[in-house]
């Protein structure tokens, strides 16, 4: 599971280096499908990723707001930074199934672990294909989605 994690950050940093060839109105402009926008689906992919890791983790989750990152740089920044305590929390849940249980506060169901990262891993790849479908229609080359092909390097060692 942890090898699709580095898969759709690869992918995810891909998007972000494609989407430097838009100007601003085209990430901002609103489109049909998805949350709205090329830059809000990004937002959104890190934001729903960040707060289920910190329910797993069972921590308060801090809402961002897109307002504060409402740049190409400012989504790249907020991508990085949380990045790391996704990584954190997958060196300890991440591996091997895990029936641990988790409650969140947007949420009335309760999941496991396992099927909190299934969630994460299969959101940010339905966003991304929606990406691919607006890159297309701007006539442009969608980031490649294979994972064939790829050099997925290890999030981290143990």
């Amino acid at each position: 599971m942890i090898l699709f994690f580095g898969y759709n950050w690869q992918v995810r940093d891909e998007w972000f280096a494609w989407c430097r060839q838009l100007p601003e109105e085209e990430l901002v402009r609103s489109r049909t499908g998805g949350v709205g926008s090329i830059l809000k689906t990004l937002f959104h992919i890190i934001d729903v990723e960040y707060s289920w890791i910190r329910g797993i983790q069972g921590k308060e989750d801090i809402v961002f707001d897109f307002a504060d990152c409402d740049t190409l740089e400012k989504a790249r920044s907020l991508s990085d930074r949380c990045r790391n305590e996704v990584i954190e929390c997958l060196k300890v849940k991440g591996e091997g199934r895990n029936e641990d249980v988790v409650r969140v506060p947007w949420e009335v169901e309760v999941y496991t672990v396992d099927e909190v990262l299934h969630h994460l891993i299969a959101h940010e790849i339905h966003h991304i294909g929606q990406l691919s479908v607006w890159a297309r229609e701007l006539d442009f080359t969608p980031v490649p989605a294979h994972y064939v092909g790829r050099s997925i390097k290890p999030l981290f060692s143990y």
